[in-house]
């Protein structure tokens, strides 16, 4: 139905989602906040003879400072061991199922589980002590995780790319709205929601990718043009609603009533992306409040300079070099290194 290659170049690579598992504009890193540093003035004893102790305390160190995008946005943690990612996960799934925090909260979260989960697909030998740390219930969440980012990975089979597509990173619809396209889609079709937010995001990350080349697929839910006309009932494909009412749409006119395998597959033509989209689609009916998490997810770009991540407000006008985005902006990459 469309060309996937874009996102399976983010998503494989990173996603993180596409978490799951392989992937310019001159931006300038913020200004580091000022340190300040405390100085203590010593008075001289008033008997030269007398020995005294030096019970001056050297001054505080300063701390690093916080690393971020050129958006404003801190870099997330990466973990140097199982035991950190085991508790920086259980920090970061009670946080994204806390009503008290407000969005930007949760979209540092989002973030950081993204990191973390592509942390263990390069680092699978931490999994089991991850799993064995943590909670019955986050240990569910987890296995999802993985699982559907092992399906995206095998969607990925190209070497790294050398430049970063003619991309524009966009601010997503807001997620509550995005929820209420997708319930008024299952309404109108029948199409579980759960399945039209997993689909929206392996397509473009809920919307964040805007393809800024006139070829190919188009709009957050990824139609070609003339599918689009097939299923579009005068709706804009650039339009949220419209375009997850149009693959609800699509997907009933390819079956998945009757056998939803069937109608994914006609989506993409790949049984990897099918797992993928389900196995996504589990995790928000094992509890809606994980698509906080998923819903935050940046994007990132597998190149030969690394997987690099590219914050809202990225935008290249054409195919940028890898490694010229790199070097302008050395927090985009945000994963340790690869286990050896």
């Amino acid at each position: 139905m469309h060309d996937f290659r874009g996102l399976a170049l983010m998503l494989a690579v990173s996603i993180g989602l596409a978490g799951c598992a392989s992937d310019s504009t001159s931006a300038r890193q913020a200004a580091a906040p000022a340190t300040t540093t405390t100085t203590t003035t010593t008075i001289a004893p008033t008997v030269s003879s007398a020995v005294i102790p030096d019970t001056t305390e050297p001054p505080p160190a300063a701390e690093e400072p916080e690393r971020r995008a050129f958006n404003g946005r801190s870099v997330p943690r990466s973990p140097v061991d199982a035991a950190e990612t085991a508790q920086l996960l259980a920090d970061v799934e009670v946080g994204l199922r806390d009503d008290s925090l407000d969005a930007t909260a949760h979209a540092d979260l989002g973030h950081q589980e993204q990191v973390l989960i592509r942390t263990l697909t390069r680092h699978p030998d931490w999994v089991d002590e991850v799993l064995t740390l943590s909670t019955p219930e986050v240990a569910r969440v987890l296995e999802l995780h993985l699982s559907a980012r092992t399906e995206l990975s095998s969607l990925h089979t190209a070497p790294p790319l050398a430049s970063i597509p003619a991309w524009e990173i966009i601010e997503p619809e807001p997620l509550d709205n995005l929820i209420s396209h997708y319930r008024a889609a299952e309404a109108a079709t029948g199409i579980e929601w759960q399945i039209l937010a997993a689909i929206n995001l392996i397509e473009t990350g809920f919307g964040r990718i805007d393809g800024l080349s006139s070829a190919g697929a188009q709009g957050p839910m990824q139609f070609l043009p003339t599918t689009w006309d097939e299923v579009s009932e005068g709706g804009n494909i650039d339009d949220p609603g419209d375009a997850i009412a149009g693959a609800a749409r699509y997907l009933v006119r390819r079956g998945a009533l009757d056998d939803i395998r069937a109608g994914l597959w006609g989506y993409n033509n790949s049984d990897n992306y099918v797992n993928a989209v389900l196995t996504y689609a589990e995790l928000i009916r094992l509890d809606e409040r994980s698509l906080r998490g998923i819903y935050n997810w940046e994007i990132y770009v597998g190149t030969e300079a690394g997987t690099l991540w590219l914050p809202v407000g990225f935008r290249a006008e054409e195919p940028l070099p890898a490694a010229d985005y790199a070097a302008e902006n050395p927090w985009a990459e945000t994963l340790p290194p690869s286990a050896s």
